[in-house]
C-alpha cells in the first residue's frame, strides 16, 4: 500500500472497527441462554440462533422501521438500547422496545416448544445487563489511536442510536483519542448517506481528498465514503474473500499495519 499524498485526516468506523461487536454481542447472548439452558435443558447456541432470527422478523416490523434502516440500528443492537434522545422517532422505539424484546425471546422459546412469558421477560431483562459488560476493543486500537492522534486529525463515524454508540464509546474509553465524533442517530441519516459523510469533513474542516476512511464494511466504509471522494482503507481483520464490485483504495488487516504505512 502507497499513498500519493499524507492525509490530514483519518476517520474511523467504531464497531467491528476498533470495537468488538458481534462476538461481544454473541458472547452476552450465550451467557443469557444459559438461564433457559437451567431450565428446560435447550442449548444455548440453538436458543441463540433460533433467537437471531425471531428478533430479526419482529425488528423489519418496527412501527419506524425505515429510520432504523436510514440510521443503521441492527435487530440484536435493539435488544439492548435505551433509545434515549428527543427525536420523535426514538420515543417511539423507546415505548415500543420492551414489547419488541419480550415477543423476540418469548418466540425463540416457543420454536423450541416453550410457552414461558415470565422466562421470556427475564431474558430480556438478563440480557442488556451481561451486553453492558462487554465492551472490549482490538489490542491494536489504542497504540495506533495514540500514535495516529499525534500526527493527524481524527474523525469516529459510526451508524447506530445516539445513546448505545455513545455508551459504548464511554465503556471502550476511545473518546479521548478523536477530535470529531458522528453518530448517524444524531445527525438523522447513517452510512452510506453521502450527508454523513458531508457532515465529518466540514466538522474535521477538511476537503475529501485530505481524508482517509478506515472501517470493515465495504459498503459503508468504503464505497460510501470514495462517492464524496475520500480515499478508503478497507480493514479485513478476519481475511474474507473480497466482493470485487466494491474495491477499497487499500486493503489491511490490522491498524498495526496501517500504522507501518502511514509512519
Amino acid at each position: 500500500m502507497t499513498l500519493n499524498a499524507k492525509p490530514k485526516a483519518l476517520v474511523f468506523d467504531m464497531d467491528d472497527t476498533l470495537v468488538v461487536e458481534k462476538a461481544s454481542a454473541e458472547a452476552a447472548f450465550l451467557t443469557t441462554c444459559e438461564l433457559a439452558k437451567s431450565r428446560y435443558g435447550i442449548e444455548p447456541a440453538d436458543l441463540h440462533a433460533t433467537l437471531r432470527e425471531t428478533c430479526r422478523g419482529i425488528w423489519h416490523a418496527s412501527p419506524v422501521r425505515a429510520y432504523c434502516v436510514e440510521i443503521g440500528i441492527s435487530s440484536w443492537e435493539a435488544l439492548w438500547a435505551r433509545f434515549e434522545g428527543a427525536d420523535e422517532r426514538l420515543r417511539i422505539l423507546r415505548e415500543w422496545s420492551p414489547t419488541y424484546r419480550h415477543d423476540s425471546w418469548h418466540e425463540a422459546l416457543g420454536r423450541h416448544g416453550i410457552d414461558d412469558t415470565d422466562l421470556a421477560h427475564e431474558l430480556a431483562e438478563v440480557f442488556p445487563i451481561h451486553r453492558r459488560k462487554l465492551h472490549v476493543v482490538y489490542d491494536d486500537v489504542r497504540p495506533a489511536l495514540g500514535h495516529f492522534r499525534r500526527i493527524f486529525q481524527l474523525g469516529l463515524l459510526t451508524n447506530g442510536a445516539p445513546d448505545l454508540q455513545r455508551e459504548k464509546i464511554a465503556g471502550s474509553g476511545i473518546a479521548e483519542y478523536f477530535d470529531e465524533i458522528v453518530i448517524s442517530g444524531e445527525v438523522g441519516v447513517g452510512k452510506p448517506n453521502p450527508r454523513i459523510y458531508e457532515t465529518m469533513l466540514s466538522r474535521l474542516a477538511v476537503t475529501p481528498d485530505e481524508v482517509l476512511m478506515i472501517g470493515n464494511s465495504l459498503s459503508s466504509d468504503v464505497q460510501g465514503p470514495q462517492a464524496v471522494g475520500m480515499k478508503t482503507v478497507w480493514l479485513n481483520r478476519s481475511g474474507h474473500p473480497r466482493d470485487d464490485t466494491i474495491i477499497p483504495d487499500h486493503e489491511i488487516t490490522s491498524l498495526t499495519e496501517l500504522m507501518h504505512i502511514l509512519h
